[in-house]
C-alpha cells in the first residue's frame, strides 16, 4: 500500500509533483482521502483526522508532515467552502480564487495563497509553516472546544451527584446509628427494671 505521501506522484505523467493540485480533478478529495460525493460533515472530520495525524508539532523536524499539513489544510480551505468546492468540481478554480480565501474556515491556520509562490501548489511552504509559531491549543479548542465543555459538564453533574449520593448514605448512616444506639438503651433500661421486680 502507498504512503498518504505518495498519492501525488501521479498527477503528472513524468512522476514528479509539478502539478498544481488546484488543477487537478481529483487532487484535493484524494488529500482528504474522502470521495468526491463527502458531504461537508465528512470533509470536516477527515481535515480534523487528519491535519491532527499531520500536525507539525506532533511531527518535529518532518518535512513530509509539514508538506502534507499544508495540502491538508488547502485541500480544507477550497472543499469546506461551498463555493470553492463547486468552481473547483467545475474545474473554474484558479489561483486567485484561493488568494482571496487563504484562511481555512477554522480561523487558526493563515498561510500565503498559491498566487503568492509561482510554481508551488501549497499554500503555505514547508519552511514557512516550520518557522511559524502555531498555538495547537487554540487549534484543539477550536475544533473540539464545545465537545471539551460537554465532557467537563458530565464529568461536573456526575462529581455533584456522587457528592449527593455520599452526604445521603452517611445521613442514612448516622440515623440508623442514633436509632440502634437508643434501641440498645430502651433495653437496657427494660432489663434493669425486670430485674429490680
Amino acid at each position: 500500500m502507498l504512503s498518504p505521501f505518495h498519492i501525488f506522484l501521479s498527477y503528472s505523467g513524468n512522476g514528479s509533483r509539478s502539478e498544481l493540485l488546484y488543477k487537478t480533478k481529483t487532487g484535493y478529495y484524494d488529500v482528504l482521502e474522502v470521495p468526491t460525493t463527502a458531504t461537508k460533515a465528512q470533509i470536516k472530520t477527515a481535515y480534523y483526522k487528519q491535519s491532527f495525524a499531520f500536525h507539525p508539532d506532533r511531527n518535529p523536524g518532518s518535512a513530509e508532515a509539514t508538506d502534507r499539513f499544508s495540502e491538508i489544510s488547502e485541500a480544507y480551505t477550497v472543499l469546506g467552502d461551498k463555493v470553492l468546492r463547486k468552481k473547483y468540481d467545475l474545474g473554474l478554480l484558479s489561483p486567485s480564487d484561493l488568494s482571496g480565501r487563504g484562511k481555512p474556515s477554522t480561523g487558526v491556520f493563515t498561510g500565503r495563497s498559491a498566487e503568492q509562490q509561482p510554481g508551488s501548489r501549497r499554500s503555505v511552504s514547508g519552511a514557512e509553516l516550520r518557522d511559524r509559531l502555531y498555538d495547537f491549543d487554540e487549534f484543539y479548542k477550536a475544533h473540539y472546544g464545545e465537545q471539551l465543555k460537554r465532557q467537563r459538564d458530565v464529568r461536573l453533574r456526575r462529581e455533584e451527584r456522587l457528592k449527593r449520593e455520599n452526604n445521603s448514605g452517611d445521613t442514612e448512616f448516622a440515623n440508623m446509628m442514633e436509632f440502634g444506639v437508643g434501641l440498645m438503651v430502651l433495653l437496657a433500661v427494660g432489663i434493669i427494671i425486670s430485674i429490680r421486680k
